[in-house]
């Protein structure tokens, strides 16, 4: 870790913190994908964990068990969602640009991403 009392450390503190802006820029752009049932559901979020895009096969549809199909959606767009986080941990690791003492737990540094 840095030592603060380093002239150059507010310089590399302010070039962090351009890296992490840079990095939420660079999340709105990353797609994970998550399925579920041997992908009969998938669902794209992206790197704010936001749904874009979800898909049912119609196989899925051919029992008429609605209570099934809603846990396939949950799970496809749970399991996208941790995708997702996977990525946006090291998205902004990266941009941390080793300032941060290993093992800190950048989501709830940075609110999960959210």
């Amino acid at each position: 870790m840095a030592n603060p009392f380093d002239p150059g450390f507010l310089k590399k503190i302010q070039e962090v913190q351009q890296n992490m802006a840079r990095a939420q820029e660079e999340l709105k752009q990353v797609r994970a994908e998550g399925s579920a049932a041997g992908g009969l559901v998938r669902a794209v979020v992206d790197g704010e964990r936001q749904l874009v895009d979800l898909s049912i096969d119609p196989e899925a549809l051919a029992d008429g068990d609605v209570e099934m199909l809603e846990d396939l959606i949950v799970a496809a767009v749970a399991s996208a969602g941790e995708a997702a986080a996977a990525k946006a941990r090291e998205t902004m690791a990266g941009a941390a640009g080793g300032l941060l003492p290993p093992g800190l737990d950048l989501d709830s540094l940075l609110g999960q991403f959210r």
